[in-house]
């Protein structure tokens, strides 16, 4: 990426605003149902990047404008040279999906109207996920005679299992709410009117905790796939012994001693 981000500067389709240690990265393209174009991506990544360099930032939002969170990939975009296209697009969104997986801060898809597709994708990266009561969901690649991106094809059987997710893809129907959160696609559903306070309380509760030591949790929990438990085992080690060396487990040691609760700072 040559671009770089600046707090200054209005981007037409995706923004990052700041409250306090809670950041939210919002899709504003409104007209377009919040549909991923390479503009929007690229503005995606940016705003990432730049809040992965803020080490202020203990919680990470990403939500959106409009009737939907959004629909996925722009296929006006895709329809001329489509194989370069799909490349232009793709790449800032995968850059930014590893991003979202590194970072320390917990990463929050708070969910309304229509979310599909590569958006869809978006939000299954996501750590957590909490939906309004009104939320449509469709995977929706094979629709369009397309297979997945965004990490779809990686994180859905891990979180519904392996059939689960054959039967959310190879169909490509919508379901409701209510289905995501029984198949473990999202933790909480709340009244539509609400999702935007029952989302920011999540994210301040989690932007006052110990951060250093989420990321550690992030990490091991994702490379456990990939990792025999011997070699696991191992790495919980290292990453407690690093976690005993921190100023909030310190913290949070001399609070249960003193019977407070601890304040964390994230560090």
């Amino acid at each position: 990426m040559d671009e770089e981000f600046n707090p200054a500067h209005k981007y037409e389709n995706v923004r990052m605003e700041l409250d306090g240690t809670v950041a939210s990265i919002i899709f504003s393209r409104t007209h377009a149902l919040n549909a991923l174009d390479r503009a929007t991506a690229t503005e995606f990544l940016l705003c990432c990047q730049e809040a992965a360099r803020n080490q202020s930032i203990r919680a990470l939002v990403l939500k959106a404008e409009g009737r939907a969170f959004g629909v996925g990939g722009d296929l006006a975009s895709l329809r001329l040279d489509s194989v370069k296209a799909a490349a232009a697009l793709i790449q800032p969104m995968h850059d930014a999906v590893r991003l979202l997986s590194s970072m320390d801060a917990p990463v929050i898809a708070s969910l309304h109207g229509y979310v599909a597709g590569g958006s869809l994708s978006l939000a299954l990266a996501c750590d957590l996920a909490v939906a309004a009561d009104n939320t449509c969901f469709n995977l929706a690649y094979t629709n369009v005679g397309a297979s997945g991106d965004v990490g779809s094809s990686w994180n859905l059987p891990r979180l519904v299992g392996l059939r689960n997710a054959l039967e959310i893809a190879l169909l490509s129907e919508n379901f409701d709410a209510a289905t995501a959160l029984r198949l473990g696609m999202i933790n909480r559903i709340v009244p539509a009117a609400n999702l935007g306070h029952e989302t920011m309380t999540l994210a301040k509760r989690l932007a006052s905790g110990p951060t250093l030591a989420f990321g550690r949790m992030k990490r091991l929990m994702r490379d456990s796939y990939s990792h025999d438990f011997a070699s696991h085992l191992d790495a919980e080690s290292f990453n407690f012994c690093e976690s005993v060396a921190t100023a909030d487990f310190q913290e949070a040691v001399d609070a249960f001693f003193a019977k407070r609760a601890p304040v964390f700072q994230g560090r």
